[in-house]
């Protein structure tokens, strides 16, 4: 309806005749029908919150499965995902709750790493958590948008190169880092070359 009608001309009272309910059951589930546009985040955010909840050995990793949780659920729902991009971008006040919703993701993020390594750089932490967000909303946008094909699996892939970046300690990403490596003196530079990537890529 938002779609054909348009966002501001489609009523409570429509929406709640279309779905067969009355507006005091509307009013039970949402707010407002701006809160019907973003249903599915609450459904994902919820989902990815009770995954953190979970025990995982690693909190970088489990931010990244997170958030690949999330695109799973958006993937799944794409031709809801590709409606909303459309009425989103038509009204402003919709543009600013998506910011104000993908805050909240970044939010969930940084909150469950602080809590599960409270040592760790908060800088790396925000960094983090910011680069996994912006991944994510990139790769779901430029599906959304422009009709990309993404799997999961690649979404998986991209949030993998950002942990590679963080070693878990409380170093910041692009600190000074030594790696020290061994070969044999009449090995080729090219080789060399290749062991190296081979070894920094495992």
């Amino acid at each position: 309806m938002f779609a054909e009608k348009g966002y501001e001309a489609t009523t409570v009272g429509e929406i709640a005749e279309a779905a067969g309910i009355s507006r005091r059951t509307f009013f039970r589930q949402f707010r407002a029908k701006e809160d019907v546009v973003f249903a599915d985040h609450e459904i994902l955010m919820a989902r990815a919150s009770a995954y953190l909840d979970d025990h995982h050995d690693d909190p970088w990793d489990a931010v990244c499965a997170a958030a690949a949780l999330v695109f799973e659920g958006f993937s799944q729902w794409g031709d809801i995902a590709k409606r909303r991009y459309a009425v989103v971008h038509e009204v402003p006040a919709l543009r600013d709750r998506e910011i104000v919703t993908v805050f909240r993701y970044e939010r969930l993020f940084v909150d469950y790493l602080r809590r599960q390594m409270p040592a760790a750089d908060d800088l790396a932490v925000v960094q983090f958590a910011a680069a996994v967000t912006a991944t994510h909303n990139f790769l779901l946008r430029r599906m959304v948008r422009d009709g990309v094909t993404t799997s999961v699996e690649q979404v998986r892939d991209a949030l993998s190169d950002i942990r590679r970046g963080f070693d878990g300690s409380t170093t910041a990403p692009g600190s000074d880092e030594v790696v020290v490596a061994v070969f044999s003196k009449g090995m080729s530079p090219r080789r060399v070359a290749d062991e190296l990537r081979k070894a920094l890529s495992d």
